[in-house]
């Protein structure tokens, strides 16, 4: 067997002061420790991780540059895929994509591929680097207009990539802030609004015009924007919780993932007073769900001072859908976790006051692959004063509703061809819209395919 050096540890800042405040945890590597990484990259011919990236980045490429010490080279080969590296480098899951394809994943640790985009974005950040090209500034301008509706990771790639090919976009945004998911969904310990902010400047830079707080299908029609724009790509993202639909639901103290992480992001309820935006967290905290939005929902509760958090799920910790990261993280900061167990009622006079939890064994494959959660007939009663449902989210759907002619399916997903058109001539679709709840990553990925096919649509037309 080879030996294979293992990884250099990422740093985080220690435990007891992180869960004090909302400063990023993880700090990253300094440029030895990016070196010494990048050194451990075999330069595969094959370039596996490439095949495991949905955007397509040149890894190794960029990879080699860092370990010569040619930093801007590789900040360069890194932007000509991906526009956003400083935040996919925190947010990806590397693990299941990129990294998961590394030769040396099968022998040892892959090679910290997350980590090492997110060094070189730091870096060229820090050192005021351009990302507008010489070539993008002198792109010739096509005359033909674009609407681009959300401002979300698919949308952000849709107007970049047009934009590079020299249409004229503008981005609507239904928030007082853009980037969608980014901004209101993923706590600023885990990705700080100052990083959104400054790759979103990248769009400023090529022209495109960002308009907010304009609701399309309330403020404005999509067929309005169809006589205004020559071609209209739909990237509103999944931001409608789903609900459990039991007993007590709707009682005091009983958040949705999506309003606790809005109030706390975008409202920032976390500096009350200073921002006039309460939000109470309780003695004991229950966290319904196992993904990335109950790992930040879990500890950003702890920030806010509550006693005791819980996660109850109705798996294992094997199939928990979260980041590995993520998990270790939240179990760091005092997270507890209670698995093989469903809510079926919620108990409470005005407030809630605990939840019933149906015990479950795991039987056979679902029709995710996964193991079905079965109910086994014994009935537990939890004690807690906040619940936070975070089970997932559905599509908005009102776009589809005030626009009768474009189609969705029975999820309440838009339905598109292969390559993003919709049901609506000049009308395309792309992201978490369409395939449902993914990865920022992957809804870039669908930017991206979408995008080509507008440019080609339109270069027929």
């Amino acid at each position: 067997m080879v030996k294979v050096r293992p990884r250099v540890p990422i740093p985080k800042r220690p435990i007891d002061e992180r869960i004090r405040d909302f400063n990023e945890v993880v700090i990253g590597y300094d440029k030895k420790q990016a070196i010494e990484e990048a050194n451990r990259c075999l330069q595969c011919p094959s370039k596996p991780c490439v095949k495991g990236c949905p955007i397509g980045v040149d890894i190794p490429r960029f990879i080699k540059f860092i370990r010569n010490h040619e930093f801007e080279k590789a900040y360069r080969v890194l932007i000509e895929k991906c526009p956003m590296p400083a935040i996919t480098g925190r947010v990806c899951p590397q693990e299941r994509q990129c990294e998961k394809e590394c030769i040396l994943a099968k022998l040892g640790q892959p090679i910290a591929i997350g980590a090492l985009k997110r060094f070189i974005s730091d870096w060229a950040q820090a050192q005021g680097l351009e990302k507008v090209s010489q070539e993008e500034k002198s792109r010739i301008q096509r005359g033909r207009k674009i609407a681009v509706v959300g401002s979300g990771p698919s949308g952000i790639v849709v107007a970049l990539d047009l934009a590079r090919l020299g249409y004229e976009v503008t981005m609507f945004e239904a928030l007082h802030k853009p980037g969608g998911v980014l901004v209101y969904g993923i706590p600023e310990f885990r990705l700080p609004k100052k990083i959104v902010d400054e790759e979103l400047k990248y769009l400023e830079e090529l022209g495109v015009e960002i308009k907010l707080g304009i609701v399309v299908g309330r403020t404005i029609t999509l067929y309005q924007l169809l006589d205004e724009y020559d071609a209209v790509f739909i990237g509103t993202g999944a931001s409608h919780p789903r609900f459990l639909n039991i007993p007590g639901e709707n009682l005091n103290n009983i958040y949705s993932a999506n309003e606790f992480l809005v109030r706390v992001n975008l409202m920032k309820a976390y500096m009350f007073p200073i921002y006039d935006t309460p939000i109470h967290v309780g003695k004991r905290t229950a966290i319904i769900g196992a993904g990335n939005t109950a790992m930040d929902a879990a500890r950003t509760a702890v920030r806010l001072g509550a006693n005791e958090v819980y996660v109850l799920y109705r798996r294992t910790r094997r199939e928990m859908p979260a980041r590995l990261e993520e998990i270790i993280n939240a179990e760091e900061e005092g997270v507890k976790f209670i698995f093989l167990v469903q809510p079926i009622e919620f108990i409470g006079s005005g407030k809630v006051e605990s939840v019933k939890l149906m015990k479950m064994k795991l039987g056979g494959p679902d029709h995710t692959g996964r193991p079905k959660p079965i109910p086994t007939g014994d009935i537990i009663e939890f004690p807690t004063d906040v619940v936070i449902n975070a089970i997932g989210f559905h599509p908005n759907p009102l776009i589809p509703r005030t626009t009768p002619k474009l189609k969705t399916d029975n999820k309440g997903r838009i339905m598109t061809d292969q390559f993003g058109r919709t049901s609506i001539k000049r009308v395309y679709a792309g992201g978490d819209v369409v395939i449902g709840e993914g990865t920022v990553i992957e809804a870039m990925g669908q930017g991206r395919k979408v995008a080509k096919t507008i440019h080609l649509d339109l270069l027929r037309s």
